[in-house]
């Protein structure tokens, strides 16, 4: 995520953090790098003057150039400014009380509406709410038939009337079937246009006017830069939308449209499309973002996503397993399993605090397939008690698994290596010294 961008802005701070004093000179050629870094990711040029103007108003004080550690002082200000250009405190996505309440999704032909709205739908449902689908696009051929499918995936409703019938009357008559039916909230999936026309904006002005939605979001694509920011104005000149969202932000996105858009609009991001699965959706955070940015790591983003994906009685069942020293090679495939609930591996090496100072990391996504078919291609008796796979059974699981068998080896290794650190842990809780484990959820 935004990895061109952080790149350079932490190559220019390498040239503050490396002196033990700093002049009003070294910080001006250190801002230049770090005006360059923006204007090269597609951020708006008067956004990023006064960024600049206001960071460096900030860092030729004196209590800056006097201090022990101004380098950090410098990054510290940067990082402050960041986080209010890209929102300050931020205005999360709050779920609407009103029973049933109306959420629009408008933008774009092609930006991802149609999988957001899906991705909406789950985030509500996981918090306890009942979404129906309204499928207003009737001219993207298809476009019906793909809502239904990820609805489907996820067992919501979807409310759809045919590609002949008024998009007005779709979005109508969802809300009448919420108001009747077992749903509190309705989502409705407008259609959108290559670009912003009258047709286009007349149409959603009646759905909003039908509907009276208590959210209207924007999805944009973040991949287009500026651009997105350009539709943006335009959506806001003709539809006052509530907040924004960007999608495809695991892509190869140069950040323009996140650090220029609410500078631009005055509206804000509120949630971040981060890959094409219906869990890759989080709520946007200004200052989390400014933090992944400037490769500080985003630890709270890393835990919720941990406690999403575990479960609280799994959790106490493997802390018993621990202290009884039998985890099995089935309770590590679990383990995997909601490792990849998280996320890509990538994605969860980028929270890390620190972890941008080390270089790259190149994470290979095919071990953990490799892992899984090993484990797969063994009984479950050679799970439980993997000390009985011998040279016959090796040669039998790396057949079945399509692996080799020095990749069976290298696994029940790793495993073994695994559950001598466990017992020092089991070893540590008999004596009282092992924390307990508290369940996520």
């Amino acid at each position: 995520m935004f990895d061109q961008l952080s790149e350079r802005l932490q190559g220019a701070f390498r040239m503050l953090t490396g002196r033990g004093k700093l002049t009003e000179a070294n910080i001006d050629e250190a801002l230049r790098e770090v005006r360059r870094a923006l204007l090269e990711a597609d951020v708006n040029f008067k956004v990023a003057r006064s960024f600049i103007d206001d960071v460096r108003a900030r860092a030729v004080g004196e209590d800056v150039l006097r201090s022990v550690t101004p380098g950090q002082q410098v990054v510290k200000i940067v990082h402050e400014e960041l986080g209010k250009l890209l929102g300050g405190t931020g205005e999360p996505f709050r779920i609407p009380s009103d029973s049933p309440a109306t959420i629009m999704v408008v933008g774009l032909q092609g930006s991802g509406k149609t999988t957001f709205c899906a991705k909406l739908a789950r985030y509500l449902g996981n918090r306890g709410k009942r979404p129906l689908l309204a499928a207003a696009d009737t001219y993207r051929p298809a476009a019906q038939d793909q809502l239904r499918v990820l609805a489907g995936e996820l067992g919501f409703p979807v409310h759809a009337g045919g590609r002949a019938a008024d998009p007005v009357e779709i979005a109508k008559g969802a809300v009448e079937e919420a108001r009747s039916g077992d749903a509190d909230i309705v989502i409705v999936d407008t259609a959108g246009r290559l670009h912003v026309d009258e047709d286009m904006m007349e149409e959603l002005s009646r759905i909003k006017d039908a509907t009276a939605p208590q959210e209207i979001l924007l999805v944009l694509d973040s991949m287009t830069g500026q651009d997105a920011v350009n539709v943006a104005s335009e959506f806001l000149a003709r539809l006052e939308f509530t907040g924004a969202v960007l999608t495809k932000l695991d892509g190869d996105t140069r950040g323009g449209a996140a650090v220029s858009l609410r500078a631009v609009t005055g509206r804000p991001i509120k949630f971040a499309g981060i890959g094409e699965k219906l869990d890759a959706l989080e709520p946007f955070h200004p200052d989390r973002m400014a933090s992944r940015i400037l490769g500080m790591g985003d630890v709270l983003t890393l835990v919720e996503r941990a406690q999403e994906a575990a479960d609280g009685k799994e959790a106490e069942r493997l802390e018993e397993k621990l202290r009884k020293q039998s985890f099995t090679l089935e309770d590590f495939f679990e383990q995997l399993q909601a490792l990849k609930k998280m996320g890509s591996l990538d994605q969860l090496i980028g929270m890390i605090p620190g972890m941008s100072k080390v270089g790259p990391v190149a994470v290979d996504e095919g071990a953990l397939v490799r892992v899984e078919a090993i484990i797969h291609s063994m009984t479950p008796g050679e799970r439980r008690h993997p000390d009985v796979i011998d040279g016959g059974r090796r040669k039998r699981i790396a057949g079945g698994s399509g692996t080799s068998v020095q990749d069976v080896n290298r696994l029940l290794k790793q495993f073994d290596a695994m559950k001598k650190m466990m017992k020092q842990f089991g070893n540590l809780g008999k004596r009282g010294r092992l924390p307990s484990i508290p369940p996520f959820g």
